[in-house]
């Protein structure tokens, strides 16, 4: 036995820790924090959820920084650690450092809901009791959220497609559970959470059988085995057109490309305020960096096969997003669809498939991310006695209550208008430059079209806050924001300004990350 046992040879697995440091931060965290949640005294629970959050992402962020400029593949072919990959993680992290912040306030639950007693709670009654726990020491929202970042860090680094598949269900599960934890609106969210879930498991599927075709095409999930497969022109091209199709299904439903958009408005309405914000933020980096990584390393040499399906894709993503955000009435649904209009201008950067694409999306993500976040926690702080005030009818004179406030949502809108000196306007001048170099000229003319509209609607409630008069009776005040939340919406703010008025610093960023690794 000990003989057989010499002779056999096997290859001992090396995994690179340092060059996956940014990932296992992360993920280390998320097990200490669901300890804590665990174990820990209910009234401690609170502060060392905040510390473990916000020390492991800036750890992690730290740890992109030591590693930049790393070209390899890790973990036995599974990860890629290269400028795209670190770019984009970086950015995750980023941009959900401010999402936690605004998840943290005490003035508003993290879960989205006002701190404050019921109008029928009387001192010290069990209603009051229950209401102030919900108010701030609900604390399981922590260890999902850093288990979805984890997947969210993962997922643009796969280099095979079952590491990917893996890393889209990490980043899926915390958040269909966490799009249901809004409980005073808890059949809405509730109902968020449910459609998101069976849907999501609908594209997780589509993912899975595209997987599964690919590996009867090539002998392997590899990216870069595909990509060899299809330059030696082995087997049908037909099973490669459909499995390509089956594979963007499941990354376009997380982007919320039309046709893939059904969730997007109501999972936005339904969830709590501060997840909306961290979900339509970092999700959309994660997944649009996983399309990427497809669609360069391993489809590249068909690009001329899948490109055609991506132009109707894009086009109509722009066009559906811009027109129903138009009849929209809800914020909510409104940055719902701006955000589908948003996918769909990022989506020319995808088709342009050449450098200034790649490093333009990715620009684009960033600025439309921090404009996001930050425009979902001003959100949370406009209410009246039910809750969030949502309706556009109720933000009428609300520059008069609140001028701060309203001149940062303000320059947000504008920020999505894609107005100069604004980071939306850098980001769209990236991808639709990428674009006409990449020979996507009628997208592209088709997408300053759709700006030209969109601004319609946010110029709208621009006007509706500055130059509408408040109804004396509609009860809705601004909430006074904690640091937390003040801090979040100050660094959106800045970051906005900086990357509109000096564009140069994340352009030569994105662009010095280069193209991705085979």
């Amino acid at each position: 036995m000990s003989s057989l046992l010499a002779a056999a040879s096997f290859d001992v697995p090396t995994i690179e820790y340092g060059q996956l440091s940014p990932m296992l931060i992360i993920f280390g965290v998320a097990v200490l924090s669901l300890l804590v949640e665990a174990f820990a005294p209910r009234g401690s629970r609170r502060p060392i959820q905040l510390v473990l959050v916000f020390a492991g992402l800036a750890a992690a962020f730290a740890a992109v920084v030591m590693i930049r400029g790393t070209q390899h593949i890790a973990a036995m072919g599974s990860v890629a650690v290269d400028g795209p990959a670190l770019f984009m993680q970086g950015a995750i992290l980023v941009l959900a450092f401010i999402a936690a912040l605004v998840m943290a306030e005490r003035q508003v639950d993290p879960l989205g809901d006002a701190f404050a007693p019921r109008a029928s709670a009387l001192p010290g009654s069990t209603d009051e009791i229950a209401f102030t726990r919900l108010g701030w020491l609900q604390t399981e929202v922590w260890p999902l959220f850093l288990f979805s970042v984890g997947g969210m860090l993962l997922f643009p680094a796969s280099a095979d497609l079952l590491t990917m598949f893996v890393a889209l269900e990490v980043v899926s599960l915390p958040l269909y559970i966490m799009a249901g934890l809004a409980r005073r609106r808890r059949l809405l969210s509730q109902e968020a959470a449910l459609k998101y879930f069976v849907l999501g498991a609908f594209s997780s599927a589509f993912f899975l059988y595209g997987t599964a075709l690919f590996y009867g095409y090539a002998g392997s999930v590899d990216l870069s085995a595909i990509s060899d497969a299809l330059t030696a022109n082995a087997g049908s091209m037909w099973l490669v057109i459909t499995a390509t199709g089956l594979v963007s299904v499941g990354l376009l439903f997380k982007i919320g490309a039309v046709p893939f958009h059904q969730w997007t408005p109501d999972v936005y309405q339904g969830s709590p305020t501060p997840v909306t914000g961290f979900m339509a933020a970092c999700t959309k980096i994660a997944a649009f960096g996983a399309l990427l990584r497809i669609m360069y390393v391993a489809l590249g040499g068909i690009r001329w096969d899948w490109r055609p399906m991506m132009y109707v894709i894009a086009a109509l993503t722009m066009i559906v997003g811009t027109l129903f955000a138009l009849t929209q009435t809800d914020m909510k649904r409104m940055l719902a669809y701006s955000s589908i209009a948003q996918a769909g201008f990022m989506l020319v950067g995808v088709i342009a498939t050449n450098q200034a694409g790649l490093s333009g999306t990715m620009v684009y993500l960033v600025a439309y991310g921090i404009a996001t976040i930050g425009a979902f926690a001003i959100v949370t702080l406009v209410r009246d006695s039910t809750g969030e005030a949502s309706h556009l009818s109720q933000w009428a004179g609300l520059g008069r209550k609140a001028p701060i406030v309203a001149s940062a949502f303000a320059l947000f809108l504008l920020a999505f208008a894609g107005i100069p000196l604004t980071s939306g306007f850098t980001g769209k001048f990236a991808v639709f430059t990428a674009g006409i170099a990449g020979g996507a000229t009628p997208v592209v003319i088709i997408g300053l079209v759709a700006s030209a509209v969109a601004a319609f609607f946010y110029v709208r409630v621009i006007v509706l806050m500055f130059f509408n008069e408040p109804t004396s009776d509609d009860g809705v005040s601004v909430v006074v924001p904690s640091g937390f939340t003040t801090l979040a919406i100050t660094i959106s703010v800045a970051l906005t300004l900086v990357i509109g008025l000096v564009p140069q610093l994340i352009l030569d960023l994105a662009n010095q990350a280069g193209l991705f690794i085979r």
